[in-house]
């Protein structure tokens, strides 16, 4: 496994090279604010809590499709936790190409993992504090909150926090989609 895919029909997986996604994704500017909270967690503190990685390791691999090496390589050094072998494990988990039998049901969701697991918004808005005056409802999906609304509380989507640099069904489709490839 530290040598490439555990499951080898992976090594002609089709993955995306996109260099702007990924140093998006490394900045915490993805417009998906569970996503970008955690991206900078580890950014600041070296840290980042196992149900968080999960969402930006399937946010990178899933809806962006870039090679979990790149996760893997980004989080080695960043994380003050690091092991090599776990590290690894996980990356190739969350990718669906290490010890795991249903790797394409696993598309994390990061707008309902926010609602479901941060429903408060305590931990994004303290690592978005650009979002700290966005009500709860639209605090994962901030874009959908009406331009006039935005305007009264000094949060306008696509200026002060980005937009989503993929839209999350066509991203899913596109990774079910690509997941099928392995099948023929």
């Amino acid at each position: 496994m530290l040598k490439g895919n555990l499951r080898k029909e992976f090594d002609n997986f089709p993955w995306v090279k996109n260099q702007k996604h990924l140093k998006l994704w490394k900045q915490g500017m993805t417009g998906y604010p569970l996503v970008d909270a955690g991206m900078r967690e580890l950014y600041e503190t070296g840290w980042m809590h196992n149900r968080v990685r999960m969402v930006v390791g399937s946010f990178l691999v899933k809806h962006l499709r870039i090679h979990w090496i790149e996760g893997e390589k980004h989080f080695r050094n960043c994380l003050m936790d690091f092991n090599e072998a776990s590290n690894v494990a996980q990356w190739q988990w969350v990718a669906g190409c290490g010890a795991d039998a249903a790797p394409y049901f696993r598309i994390f969701n990061p707008i309902l993992q926010g609602e479901k697991f941060d429903k408060d918004g305590l931990y994004t808005k303290k690592w978005i504090p650009e979002l700290k005056n966005m009500p709860n409802e639209f605090l994962y999906k901030p874009w959908e909150l009406d331009k006039k609304y935005q305007e009264e509380i000094k949060i306008i989507i696509g200026k002060n926090y980005p937009n989503p640099i993929v839209e999350h069904t066509a991203a899913r489709n596109a990774a079910l989609e690509a997941f099928q490839s392995l099948k023929k």
